[in-house]
């Protein structure tokens, strides 16, 4: 039994990771091209602004946890009534909450010239306010077809389906990017807002549309406010809609305190955070999407021991994000570069968007970390601790963003999100961990994080040099920074050598060892 679990674990995991790999750079080829027609511009600004009211809208519809509330209401009727009782909640839940994410939108649209002025009290320029309020609008439609695809993709998470809904970021991405491009010349940069609208409806409702039917889906229309699972689903839901979780607060306020900066700040923070989130991704969002129905079962089956070791060993693999943004800051300048410099981007726009990164990614940890303990919470149906905390939390925090803001600029409020990020992610971790059975899985993974937090300091402390010299020896260019990147990162690879050599570094010594495996195997295929 334990073999067949880990063995859909590492399958779904797999499909997850890759997809989340997938998506992240087809993300980033996103930003490269918005990078590409608009640079870090007032334009740009007013683009990322124009995402505040739909993130909030997002949020109180729940859009982004329906796989972790509803998955637990859909399974139990499927297991302990019938099938038909399965697909009845999924249509009164999706018929009640979908009109009322309906009327959110309705409400947003018409408001949005007051809220966008509200939520970006930095901007006086009229003509960024009237930029940023166009977008909104056009933008604003697509979370009713976020939250319908989410709950789409709930049902499928339920029957044990991954392909489709690990396709929908990778088809959104590409619909913000076909938008900006074939519209760029008539609508400047307000065709990747169009984009938005494209890939969601596209990717997150048509396409997840056709993968639960694939699963069964049978949906009517049924407003039925006293069915069960409304009241269920609410009790589950509320908390996640009014608490304040580590990506929405951090995606409202580093654009909230950025629209104080000057022209292209905002647009700065947004191109060095989606870098750091590639990360994030990669490390902590698809083994957490992954590993949730599992975790959900065996909190179910009330095998606590077992539900904390798989998160536990899950967590303790996450720490290799230390020493990978350690490297990542050290060639910051050079990556942002590579990634970024061409069209309307220029060579200014590089250091405050490598400034942008570096103080991003000390909270890469933390975002993944986060992304796995709350799923730990919500496999046990507890989502008001979380929230409550998570709140708190953010609260307690707020105040570093104006502080980060007066005394770094643009830096501070990155260094601010990772700061408040870490917070989050160390006390929820905490008050998981006081739960489990035993407190041998909390040391190991504060050891973990220990040894491998050492290690990324000492990439820090040894690679910098390194980096400073060489950068200028190189100068800057394309070539150059290749070079460099190149250079540094023999050297990583030298010190995870040596590393792996200590006695009590074993997650070293096991990465030293998939490397070498990796090697050989690359040898063998070229041999042959």
């Amino acid at each position: 039994m334990a073999s067949s679990l880990h063995t859909k674990i590492g399958l779904a995991s797999a499909l997850m990771m890759a997809s989340v790999l997938a998506s992240r750079l087809v993300g980033l080829l996103r930003e490269m091209t918005i990078a590409w027609v608009g640079g870090a511009s007032a334009e740009v600004d007013a683009y990322q602004l124009a995402f505040l009211l739909p993130e909030i809208l997002n949020h109180l519809a729940a859009t982004g946890f329906l796989s972790v509330t509803f998955i637990p209401l859909f399974a139990a009727r499927r297991e302990h009534d019938s099938a038909a009782a399965a697909w009845e909640s999924f249509s009164v839940i999706g018929t009640v909450f979908g009109a009322a994410a309906l009327l959110f939108v309705l409400a947003g649209w018409a408001a949005a010239p007051a809220l966008v002025r509200l939520l970006a009290p930095g901007v006086s320029d009229p003509a960024v306010l009237a930029a940023a309020t166009r977008m909104t609008r056009i933008i604003v439609p697509a979370q009713f077809f976020f939250f319908a695809g989410s709950l789409l993709m709930a049902v499928q998470f339920a029957c044990g389906r991954f392909l489709f809904p690990a396709l929908a970021p990778l088809v959104y991405n590409l619909g913000i990017i076909a938008g900006g491009v074939l519209l760029a010349p008539a609508a400047g940069i307000e065709g990747f807002a169009w984009g938005v609208l494209a890939g969601a409806f596209a990717g997150n409702f048509l396409l997840q549309v056709a993968g639960a039917r694939r699963a069964g889906l049978s949906f009517a229309l049924r407003f039925r406010l006293a069915h069960p699972d409304v009241a269920a689903y609410l009790r589950l839901t509320l908390p996640l809609m009014v608490g304040l979780t580590m990506g929405f607060s951090s995606e409202l306020f580093f654009r909230l305190f950025g629209s104080y900066l000057p022209d292209g700040g905002v647009a700065a923070l947004n191109f060095g955070l989606r870098m750091m989130l590639i990360l994030v991704g990669v490390f902590g969002q698809a083994p957490g999407t992954a590993s949730f129905p599992f975790l959900a079962g065996l909190a179910a089956a009330g095998r606590r021991e077992e539900l904390h070791g798989l998160l536990d060993r899950t967590l303790r693999a996450l720490a290799w994000i230390l020493p990978a943004a350690a490297l990542l800051a050290v060639v910051s300048p050079e990556a942002v570069r590579l990634l970024f410099q061409r069209g309307r981007f220029g060579e200014e726009a590089v250091g405050p968007t490598a400034a942008a990164l570096r103080g991003f990614l000390p909270g890469a940890a933390a975002y993944a970390a986060y992304a796995l303990v709350v799923r730990g919470f919500y496999a046990t149906r507890n989502t008001w601790l979380p929230a409550l905390y998570g709140t708190a939390a953010v609260l307690a925090s707020l105040p570093l963003y104006p502080l980060g803001l007066a005394w770094m600029g643009l830096e501070g409020v990155a260094w601010a999100v990772s700061l408040s990020g870490i917070l989050q992610a160390a006390g929820l971790y905490w008050i998981w961990s006081r739960r489990a059975p035993s407190p041998r899985g909390r040391r190991e993974v504060a050891a973990a994080y220990l040894r491998l937090g050492l290690f990324a300091l000492a990439v820090l402390a040894l690679l910098s040099p390194v980096r400073a010299v060489l950068a200028a020896r190189l100068g800057p260019g394309a070539g150059s920074s290749l070079a460099l990147l190149a250079a540094v990162s023999a050297g990583f690879a030298l010190l995870l050598a040596a590393a792996s050599r200590l006695p009590n570094f074993p997650e070293a010594g096991e990465a030293a060892s998939l490397l070498r495996q990796l090697l050989a195997r690359s040898r063998g295929r070229r041999a042959g």
